[in-house]
């Protein structure tokens, strides 16, 4: 798909800086916001409306927060292949809306490296739903832009504003390639951190 008109996005953000004027803009535009926890209370806050995941999903965030957006009404929404019908059928056999947009970026764990917590409170701040919230929709960008840092907002707005609120195939590919490599960067933190504690 070499355009692609940006309807639904979810955003999940630890740096929220820059996204209320992210998503005001998405939403004069008409796009639909769903979100999770203090994300969404930033946006609500901003008298925005926004779905949490949870209604998206039907279930509850559990495991005190570990266990929020690892879901098929989440995850069917930002795999599925646009291009390819049968996983249209799929996704409205299932009752799944698709995503278009994905603005996540990731518990910093390398701030709470120079905190030198002890090993379980690290542990806790080992991100699971972003990365592969980042990871299905860098894989995907065919059907969905991927937004993995702030730094990214001024450009998406730009392009899209310029486009109809379409995102452009070599813009969505570019983004997937820096999730990639943010995605590697993170888990490399990690792993270095987890064979020397």
């Amino acid at each position: 798909m070499e355009l692609l008109p940006i309807k639904r996005a979810v955003l999940s953000v630890t740096d929220k800086s820059g996204l209320p004027e992210l998503a005001r803009f998405l939403v004069a535009a008409g796009v639909e916001l769903v979100s999770t926890g203090g994300t969404k209370k930033l946006l609500t806050d901003e008298g925005l409306p926004v779905t949490a995941v949870s209604e998206v999903t039907g279930f509850p965030e559990i495991l005190g927060g570990r266990v929020k957006t690892l879901h098929p009404a989440i995850h069917g929404g930002i795999l599925a292949d646009k291009d390819n019908p049968e996983h249209l059928a799929t996704l409205a056999a299932h009752g799944i809306k698709p995503f278009d947009m994905v603005v996540v970026n990731l518990y910093a764990f390398e701030k709470a490296l120079a905190q030198k917590l002890p090993l379980p409170a690290m542990v806790e701040q080992i991100d699971i739903g972003g990365p592969t919230l980042l990871r299905a929709s860098a894989k995907n960008f065919n059907s969905i832009l991927v937004v993995p840092d702030p730094a990214f907002y001024p450009q998406v707005m730009d392009t899209l504003a310029q486009n109809a609120m379409r995102a452009p195939l070599p813009l969505r590919q570019k983004t997937a390639a820096a999730t990639f490599r943010k995605t590697s960067t993170y888990d490399d933190a990690i792993a270095t951190y987890l064979a020397n504690a």
